[in-house]
């Protein structure tokens, strides 16, 4: 019995929306996970499906995201802020991104505070990751065609312990 039959035996006469179904891991990869918004406009629905509603239209293509669930074809992701909503598979990307957060950031030669700087970045940057070492506090970063490394704890989209090349 579902909750709309149950509430319609107690007497209640109540309207409900469809509700998302729950949710199930179809692809073998880790959850939670960063990826990117792989297009120049994503939205963002409330639903795994287009018969759900938009809630938010993404316009930066690149931004990094978390994939908290996922159901047949649709991630249900989550953004820098907390937001969270359903995107069609299609329209994410493994390339790894992230996006500079709170204040000026030093993009510098190598890693460690005590290396010079080769940029200056702004909050909302969003840079390429192309590699966070493992037992190391910085991942290595490309913004426009500047590489160089960046603290971890001044970006968001990796994980404190996790480790790629």
């Amino acid at each position: 019995m579902n909750k709309a039959a149950i509430l319609l035996w107690l007497g209640l006469a109540v309207l409900l929306g469809p509700a998302a179904p729950a949710a199930a891991q179809t692809t073998g990869l880790p959850l939670p996970r960063y990826v990117s918004l792989g297009a120049d406009e994503v939205n963002m629905r409330a639903g795994p499906g287009r018969s759900y509603p938009i809630e938010w239209v993404y316009r930066r293509h690149g931004l990094p995201v978390e994939v908290v669930a996922e159901f047949k074809h649709w991630r249900k992701i989550r953004d820098w802020q907390g937001t969270e909503g359903w995107v069609h598979q299609s329209l994410l990307s493994g390339r790894r991104t992230g996006m500079v957060m709170a204040r000026r950031r030093e993009l510098r030669a190598e890693p460690g505070a005590e290396a010079p700087p080769v940029a200056l970045l702004e909050p909302g940057v969003v840079v390429q990751v192309l590699g966070c070492p493992a037992g190391r506090g910085y991942c290595r970063a490309r913004v426009a065609s500047i590489e160089g490394w960046l603290d971890r704890r001044d970006f968001w989209g990796v994980y404190a312990d996790e480790a790629f090349e």
